[in-house]
């Protein structure tokens, strides 16, 4: 079982890295001398990209659900300080970034189809009891098991992969990771479901999200089951070992994308998760006008993912990751300038953040769709374990992100060293990218 453990390219991993488009021309070969049948595309492919899809946005709208939900919390029921609204909001995060490599190996074992729909089904009674927590405990203990909403993305993106030729497959990703724009939909909807029930002040207000959310999973529960699909062959042999899959997580370079994927996707998790209140505290909004410009950053932190796998495809992961970490690093700059809370007049202007903050949301969904282009080149023999180990560092981030915010906050008094601590990830990222790829190019 060794031998699933390497990257599908035989070159070294330096060449590998450095250019993608010997590896397209070799794609374009096989499927035109494979005839026009294998090019073609079936139904079943696509309607079960599509049920895939439907269910991770759902998925990922329950698995944010703290970051709207949880101000009034904060401020109404539990009365928390940032640190522990930091922890109530990324313990779904923690949870469904632990779970991503497990979820991944049974993916690759058992099939999409079965652990995604089992999946989605324990996610229904979990929603729904949040609306009867009163302890902090007990929203703690909830939202570990609705952490398993998030673990959906190490389900998905081996399922719907196999469904698609290589020359395809960063885009067929792109389109899935699209279900990241849930975030976003959360932002717009459980501020509105709020106001339709009296407003924040409302003692228990709040209370309708959960319920809602929860019909909405039921549904999707049903939805998925009749549009997916299931195939023998995309199940690895039956006498594969979980230990032969999980070793490919000591793989130096399975770690630098665990890297990449920890602030693309990890930043993108820890800012939908902090922005409503960031914006609710630095610039006094209103819950509803914070959700909005909230989901400025997450929507397209979603719905750009789509045409990040096209651009991926097209002109490779290399080259797409790259360009993503130097725009980020330009945003993050400006986004780390503090606010009017912080400096007054003299801060940084609210139109001038949301702008950034927009861009910013772009450039990380491309890199999302580009990093997993990665993944599905180098290693198709064993694409679960390896995408369960990315994801699972970019779950990690989800949840860490949050917690530095809050610590830092607490200790320096200044909002924005946020955006800080996301610059130092970012510029680790490119340094380690210049030695590994930038470097060995100039080099060849």
């Amino acid at each position: 079982m060794a031998s699933n453990l390497v990257r599908s390219e035989s070159a070294s991993p330096a060449l590998a890295l450095v250019d993608d488009a010997p590896r397209r021309i070799e794609d374009s070969r096989s499927s035109s001398s494979s005839g026009k049948k294998s090019s073609k595309i079936p139904f079943q492919s696509w309607s079960t990209l599509f049920a895939s899809t439907l269910a991770f946005t759902v998925c990922f709208m329950i698995w944010m659900m703290f970051a709207i939900v949880g101000v009034p919390l904060r401020d109404n029921v539990l009365h928390l300080s940032q640190s522990d609204f930091a922890t109530l909001v990324a313990m779904p995060v923690l949870s469904g970034s632990l779970i991503r490599v497990p979820l991944g190996i049974w993916t690759d074992k058992y099939g999409g189809r079965i652990v995604m729909t089992i999946l989605l089904a324990i996610t229904v009674p979990t929603t729904w009891c949040i609306a009867y927590a009163t302890e902090y405990w007990q929203f703690i203990v909830i939202g570990l098991l609705m952490g398993l909403a998030g673990g959906s993305f190490s389900v998905g993106t081996p399922y719907v992969s196999r469904w698609f030729p290589t020359r395809l497959k960063g885009t067929a990703m792109g389109i899935f990771g699209a279900g990241n724009s849930g975030a976003a939909v959360n932002k717009l909807l459980a501020p509105t479901l709020i106001a339709m029930a009296g407003g924040a002040a409302v003692a228990g207000s709040w209370k309708i999200v959960p319920h809602v959310y929860a019909a909405i999973m039921l549904g999707t529960v049903i939805v998925f089951w009749l549009f997916s699909y299931s195939h023998p062959k995309h199940l690895v042999p039956p006498t594969t070992r979980w230990t032969d899959q999980i070793r490919v997580m000591g793989d130096t370079t399975v770690m630098k994308y665990c890297l990449y994927y920890f602030f693309v996707f990890g930043g993108y998790v820890g800012l939908s998760l902090w922005l409503a209140q960031y914006f609710h505290d630095e610039y006094d909004m209103s819950l509803i006008d914070a959700g909005f410009l909230t989901a400025c950053f997450a929507l397209p932190g979603g719905a750009v993912r789509a045409a990040g796998g096209f651009i991926s495809d097209k002109f490779g992961a290399h080259r797409v990751t790259f360009w993503v970490m130097v725009v980020s690093c330009v945003c993050l700059i400006i986004l780390s300038y503090p606010g009017p809370k912080t400096l007054g007049a003299g801060g940084l202007n609210v139109y001038v953040f949301t702008i950034m903050l927009f861009l910013l949301g772009v450039v990380v969904a491309i890199g999302k769709a580009s990093v997993f282009k990665y993944v599905g080149n180098e290693y198709k023999a064993n694409v679960g374990a390896v995408s369960g180990a990315v994801g699972l560092w970019g779950g990690l981030g989800g949840f860490l992100f949050p917690k530095g915010f809050g610590y830092l906050q607490q200790l320096t008094g200044v909002r924005s060293t946020a955006f800080m601590l996301m610059l130092v990830v970012v510029i680790i990222s490119l340094i380690w990218m210049y030695f590994t790829e930038i470097r060995n190019r100039s080099t060849d």
